[in-house]
This record gives structure tokens, C-alpha cells and sequence, in this order.
């Protein structure tokens, strides 16, 4: 088993510095780093191919092609800065704008070099989301939701007049749009008819949707929802969400995240559970989420967009601490029993050599977490076992002369 753990140092400056000399090589100090702007209020972030486009409200489009070491204005022909929405067929990359009667939809064919407004039929220019479904380009307005089949040169209504969408998702041959007060409603015919799935769903104000496999999850301004038939019936999934008003979703196998106004959150285990993964992270109004390569990209309210690696969010949890530990300690994991996972935290005031196992009810080792020298800290580690059935387990840390064992239950 992978396993990378966190430090969390004393104080915050010393994260800081700590963390610009050695986050590239050494993952216990790894955070988010903020990229060079591109401009304060990124509205969405949009991946391709090597290339990562950032949408502003009031700068238009930026290009990195350096992983957000560089950005670039790529604004040639669009009229309207105020860009909301991203998307790309082939070589075609789309921009919605939303600033209602100024153009609406414009097309580059140059990854952004150059613009051209593509409204013919567009009744309405306030573009809030874009999406690729096959062929087929749709647009979710304030007028409802259009279709174009060529590349936006001509649009028809596709349904959904009454509530705009903020949020389109493709889930096999099903179209799902998120709504802002009448919840999701599902297409199965590429925007011709829509019928709505809100079982559950206690709170229709969607603003994210996210396909993970055979599971959709609606962010809400009441938090976060799953769906395992389509939308036919929901589920709120919070546990750990401190913040539930839920701007953003992104999947990175089977991982999911969420950009809320309180930073963002990490779900290993299908929203079961969600974790904070803020460390470094100085602006919590988090409106889009982008996995590009092997960076997870957060764009925020004020502070442009800001970059953490995947790896080291995926396979370590974080504990908020601004104390030097006093002493050496071992907690008790958490949720307990559990499945399919659970965190285990501790604590170590001295740098020592740590090693962190676990054991079955007759003593044989199943699973090692953790052996190699560690600084002074707060630590946790989420173990998901593999291949093994319900029952007692210890783990047991060792760190120096300290030893101490807890139990812990698994439930299949």
C-alpha cells in the first residue's frame, strides 16, 4: 500500500517557506501553491489535452501550457471578457459569455489564438454552462438550454425555458442538467423532452453535477448528493463537509473532490466521507475544480487559481494543528467500525523514526502504513484494506519508546 503522509508544523509561516523550498521533492510538505494569478476571479477552469484554459470574470480566457506556471491572455475576438463556461470538440474550443445581449457563444479553432461569436439562433446570450455530448454542443442559458449540431454555427431550444441550468453532465446516452431552484432534470433524447429526477433531493438549488462511474453527484447549496439509478432517487452524502454550499465538483478516478466557499474537500470512498484538504490554501471561495496531469486546479473568488498535486491529497488526510505537539500520542481511528475506510491520527513532539502497522486478532501482520523517519507533528492516514473480511484488527504505532496498540473494526 502507497502511502504519503502530511506535516503539519507548528506555525503557519514556517509551512510557507517550508513548503517553497522542498513541496517539488518532498511530499510531508506539500500544499497549495498559488499560480501566477492568471487573474483574480476564475469563474472555470477547463483542461485540454496539455493544456489547462482558466475562464475569468472581466479578463476573458487565459492558456497555461506549463501546469499554471505561465498564463497566457488568449483573447483575440472575444468581445465579451465575462467568460463562464469551457468547452472543446476536436480541435474546436467553445467559450460561453455571460453578460445578457453581448454575443454569447464564441468558437476558437486555434486552442484560443483567435475568436468568433457563434450565436445564430441563441435567443439568449447569458451562457452560464457548456457541454459536449457526442456531436452535440448544448448550451444552458437564462432562456433554457440550446443545441447546436455544427459547431454553434446555428442553435435550436432544447427544453428547460422555465429555470436556467447551471450545470450539464453526460452519463452514457443520458443528459443530465442541473437547475438553479427546480433540481436536476435528465434527457434521454438530446434535449427533445426532460423529465425531472428529484427524489431526495432536499435541496434544488444545483450548482455542480459530476459522473463517477455508475454514480452522479449533485453540489447543492445544501451540500452534496449521490444517485446510483440515474437520478431516479438521491442521497445527501455530507459526513465531513463543513461547508455545504458546493460551487464545484471533479473526479479523478475514483476520487472525488469539492470546491465550496469553505475551501475544498476530498471523498476517497463515493461521498461517504469527506475530508478538508485546505492546507496552504489562503482563499476558500473555491468556484471551479480541474484535474489536469497530475495536479488537482482550484479557481477562486479573489486569488486567481491554485495548484496541489493529486498524490499527495489522495493517499494522505489531513489534520488542522497549529500546536507542536507536547507529547506522543496514538488516537482512536475514525469512523469506527467502518467501511470501506477509516483515518488514523497521531502525534509526535520529537523527530523519530515511526512505524505504523496493523495486525489481525491472532497477531500476523496484515498491512504496514507507515515505516521511515518523520519530524515533529500532527500525522493521520486513511487505510482502506484490501482482501480482508469483518472482524477485529490493532494497529499499533511504534515511534521511538513509545508503543501503543488500538483496536479498530471492519465491517464488509
Amino acid at each position: 500500500m502507497k502511502n504519503i503522509f502530511r506535516f503539519i508544523p507548528p506555525k503557519a509561516g514556517f509551512l510557507f517557506v517550508v513548503s517553497f523550498l522542498f513541496a517539488a521533492t518532498n511530499p510531508l510538505h506539500a500544499q497549495w501553491i498559488q499560480t501566477n494569478e492568471p487573474y483574480a476571479n476564475v469563474t472555470t477552469l477547463f483542461p485540454n489535452d496539455a493544456n489547462l484554459f482558466a475562464g475569468t470574470n472581466g479578463g476573458g480566457v487565459f492558456l497555461s501550457s506549463d501546469d499554471g506556471i505561465s498564463w497566457t491572455a488568449v483573447n483575440t475576438g472575444l468581445t465579451n471578457t465575462y467568460v463562464t463556461a469551457l468547452a472543446a470538440s476536436g480541435t474546436n474550443l467553445f467559450a460561453g459569455t455571460a453578460v445578457t445581449g453581448v454575443d454569447g457563444v464564441f468558437l476558437s479553432t486555434d486552442n484560443g489564438t483567435s475568436w468568433t461569436p457563434v450565436n445564430n439562433g441563441l435567443t439568449n446570450t447569458f451562457v452560464d454552462v457548456l457541454a459536449v455530448f457526442s456531436t452535440n454542443l448544448f448550451a444552458g442559458t437564462y432562456g433554457g438550454v440550446f443545441l447546436s449540431t455544427n459547431n454553434g454555427t446555428n442553435w435550436t431550444p432544447a427544453g428547460l425555458t422555465f429555470d436556467y441550468p447551471q450545470a450539464l453532465a453526460v452519463s452514457g446516452t443520458n443528459l443530465f442538467a442541473g437547475t438553479s431552484s427546480h433540481g436536476v432534470f435528465l434527457s434521454t433524447n438530446n434535449g427533445t423532452s426532460w423529465i425531472e429526477v428529484n427524489t431526495g433531493l432536499t435541496n434544488t438549488y444545483v450548482h455542480a453535477l459530476a459522473v463517477s462511474g455508475a454514480s452522479l453527484f449533485a453540489g447543492t447549496n445544501g451540500g452534496i448528493f449521490l444517485s446510483t439509478n440515474n437520478g431516479t432517487s438521491w442521497t445527501e452524502v455530507n459526513t465531513g463537509l463543513t461547508n455545504t454550499s458546493v460551487a464545484a465538483l471533479a473526479v479523478s478516478d475514483a476520487n472525488l473532490f469539492a470546491g465550496t466557499y469553505g475551501g475544498v474537500f476530498l471523498s476517497t470512498n463515493n461521498g461517504t466521507g469527506w475530508t478538508e484538504v485546505n492546507t496552504g490554501l489562503t482563499s476558500i471561495n473555491v468556484y471551479s475544480l480541474a484535474v489536469s496531469g497530475t495536479n488537482l486546479f482550484a479557481g477562486t473568488h479573489d486569488s486567481g487559481v491554485w495548484r496541489r498535486p493529486l498524490s499527495e491529497m489522495i493517499t494522505s488526510v489531513e489534520v488542522l494543528s497549529t500546536d507542536l505537539p507536547t507529547y506522543f500520542s496514538l488516537d482512536q481511528n475514525y469512523p469506527n467500525p467502518f467501511n470501506p475506510a477509516t483515518t488514523i491520527s497521531f502525534s509526535l513532539p520529537s523527530q523519530s523514526f515511526v512505524s505504523l502497522k496493523v495486525f489481525d486478532a491472532l497477531g500476523r501482520e496484515v498491512d504496514v502504513l507507515l515505516s521511515e523517519e518523520l519530524t515533529a507533528g500532527t500525522y493521520s492516514q486513511q487505510w482502506v484494506p484490501k482482501g480482508l473480511s469483518t472482524g477485529v484488527y490493532l494497529y499499533r504505532l511504534q515511534a521511538g519508546n513509545f508503543v501503543k496498540t488500538n483496536k479498530l473494526i471492519l465491517l464488509r
